[in-house]
């Protein structure tokens, strides 16, 4: 079972990464200046991973394959690793289809 892990980056801003079950991280926030705001981010891709719409595949300049996840007002909620092949990078986004809407929310910050 996947879970979100908030925590408070160098900078004093909170951000939260979804980890899969074996605790690789298959999806990372941009930084939030409030614990709020990150916890509505996560209630943000609880909701947008159900909707294959949201997600933005795209490649980085070097050829890799990543994906971002968007809520219904166009901000990027969320944004992958770099995969090393579209095949991988759809199994990251089966993967947050599949561990967001359930995930415990784990909070370190």
């Amino acid at each position: 079972m996947g879970k979100f892990e908030i925590k408070t980056g160098s900078s004093g801003k909170t951000m939260f990464n979804l980890k899969a079950g074996n605790g690789q991280v298959i999806l990372t926030s941009q930084s939030y200046e409030s614990k709020d705001g990150c916890k509505n981010g996560i209630e943000s891709v609880k909701k947008n991973s159900q909707d294959d719409a949201r997600f933005e595949r795209k490649t980085a300049k070097d050829g890799s394959p990543f994906f971002t996840l968007t809520a219904t007002n166009g901000q990027i909620i969320g944004k992958s690793e770099m995969y090393s092949s579209t095949d991988a990078m759809e199994n990251g986004i089966a993967s947050v289809k599949k561990n967001a809407p359930d995930a415990d929310v784990v909070d370190n910050s």
